[in-house]
C-alpha cells in the first residue's frame, strides 16, 4: 500500500487531470455553442455546427461527473466548502447547462426561423455562462475564499454571488471563455467544410492571441496577489484536520512557488506554446494536431493555477489558518487507496470507449450530409 503522503499527492494530481479532462472534452462543445450564432449564417450551416457536437456532448460530461465525484470522495472538506460557498454560482452553472439538452431537443421541433434562432441563442448561453463561471471560480480560488471553520469543523461562509464576480475573477473568466472559444474553433475547423470551416479558421488566430494576452495579463496581476504558506503543521502524513496548522499570508506571494521550483514554469509556458501552436497548425490545415495543441494550452492554463497554489487547494481569505491543503483536506489513507485501485481499473475503460467513439464518428459533418438527413439536429 502506498504511504499517505504519496496517495495525497497522487490524488491532487488526479484531480488536476480530471479538471483538465473536463475542460478539454467538454470545453470544445461549449466553445462550439458559443460560436454557433456567429459561424452559422443559415439554418443549414447552424445545423452543421450543432451536429459536430450533437452525438458526443453528453458523453463528454462524464468528465464533469468524474471530477465532482473525485472531489466528494477524495477531498470532502474541499467539496463541502466549494459546493456550499459557491452554491448560487453552481445553480447559475446548472441552469445554463440545462439549456443545452433543451436546446438540442427542442430546436428542430418546429421549422420557424424565430423558433430555431431562439434555441440557437439558448445554446449560446449554455456555452458562454459555464465557460465564464468556470473561470470566475478559478479566479476566486487564486485570491482566497471567505470561509472558516469553528472548533467542531462546522463551515461558515461570508461571501455573496456578486462578490464572486470581482475584477480579477472576471479576467480569469474571460481567459476561460477565449480558451474554450479557441478550442471550439479548432474543433470546427476540422469537423466542418465550406463556409463554416473557413469562418472557424478565421476565428482561431483571434482567439489564440486573445488567450495569450489575457493569460499574460492574469499572470502579471497574480504577481500582486497574496500568497498562502503553511507554517507549523502536523506533517505530510498526519491526519486530516484543517485547523491543525498555522498559515502565513505573504503580500504578493502567490507566485512564490515559481522562484523555489523553476520547473513549475513549464505549466504557463505550455499554455502559451499550446495557443501559438493551435494558430500555426490551423493555418497549416493540420486539424488534429491543432486540436491537440489547443488541448495542451488548456492543460497549461489549468496546471498553472494548481502549481501556483500548491500545496494549498482552497485558501481562506477570512481565516488563513482554515485554508485547505493537500495535507489536511483528504479522505483517509484507506479511502484513497481503494479509490486508486478503482480508478486504475475504470479510468482506462472511460478513455478506451471515448477513443473508440471518436474513431467511429471521425470525419467532417457537411451540409450535404445534414440535408440528406432531415431528422438530425
Amino acid at each position: 500500500m502506498l504511504d499517505y503522503m504519496t496517495l495525497r499527492l497522487l490524488w491532487w494530481a488526479l484531480l488536476g487531470i480530471l479538471l483538465i479532462g473536463i475542460a478539454v472534452m467538454d470545453g470544445f462543445d461549449l466553445g462550439t455553442a458559443i460560436l454557433l450564432p456567429f459561424l452559422g449564417r443559415t439554418d443549414t450551416e447552424r445545423r452543421v455546427v450543432i451536429n459536430t457536437i450533437g452525438p458526443v456532448w453528453e458523453g463528454n460530461q462524464v468528465w464533469l461527473i468524474l471530477g465532482g465525484g473525485a472531489i466528494f470522495a477524495a477531498w470532502p472538506p474541499l467539496y463541502a466548502v466549494a459546493f456550499s460557498g459557491f452554491y448560487f454560482a453552481m445553480l447559475l452553472l446548472l441552469w445554463s447547462l440545462i439549456l443545452r439538452p433543451v436546446g438540442f431537443k427542442f430546436r428542430g421541433k418546429l421549422p420557424g426561423a424565430g423558433w430555431r434562432t431562439t434555441w440557437d441563442w439558448a445554446l449560446f448561453i449554455g456555452g458562454f455562462v459555464p465557460a465564464l463561471v468556470y473561470g470566475v471560480a478559478f479566479g476566486n480560488v487564486l485570491q482566497g475564499v471567505p470561509f472558516t471553520f469553528d472548533d467542531s469543523l462546522r463551515l461558515s461562509y461570508s461571501g455573496t454571488l456578486l462578490a464572486l464576480f470581482n475584477p480579477f475573477a472576471l479576467l480569469a473568466g474571460l481567459v476561460s471563455v477565449v480558451m474554450l472559444v479557441l478550442h471550439g474553433a479548432v474543433w470546427l475547423s476540422g469537423k466542418t467544410d465550406a463556409a463554416v470551416q473557413a469562418r472557424a479558421r478565421r476565428v482561431v488566430p483571434w482567439a489564440g492571441v486573445a488567450l495569450m494576452v489575457l493569460f499574460g495579463l492574469g499572470g502579471l496581476w497574480s504577481a500582486q496577489l497574496d500568497g498562502y504558506v503553511i507554517g507549523h503543521f502536523a506533517g505530510t502524513a498526519g491526519p486530516s484536520d484543517p485547523l491543525a496548522k498555522t498559515m502565513l499570508r505573504p503580500a504578493g506571494g502567490l507566485l512564490a512557488n515559481y522562484h523555489q521550483y523553476s520547473w513549475m514554469l513549464a505549466a504557463p509556458a505550455l499554455g502559451f506554446i499550446g495557443a501559438a501552436g493551435a494558430i500555426v497548425l490551423t493555418a497549416l490545415r493540420s486539424a488534429r494536431l491543432a486540436w491537440i495543441s489547443s488541448a495542451l494550452a488548456i492543460a497549461g492554463v489549468i496546471a498553472t493555477a494548481g502549481v501556483s497554489l500548491f500545496p494549498v487547494m482552497l485558501p481562506s481569505s477570512l481565516n488563513p489558518a482554515a485554508s485547505l491543503t493537500v495535507w489536511d483536506a483528504s479522505s483517509s489513507r484507506l479511502t484513497l487507496w481503494v479509490m486508486t485501485l478503482v480508478t486504475a481499473v475504470l479510468l482506462p475503460v472511460v478513455i478506451g470507449y471515448t477513443v473508440y467513439i471518436y474513431a467511429v464518428l471521425r470525419g467532417p459533418v457537411t451540409q450535404a450530409s445534414v440535408a440528406a438527413n432531415p431528422h438530425s439536429y
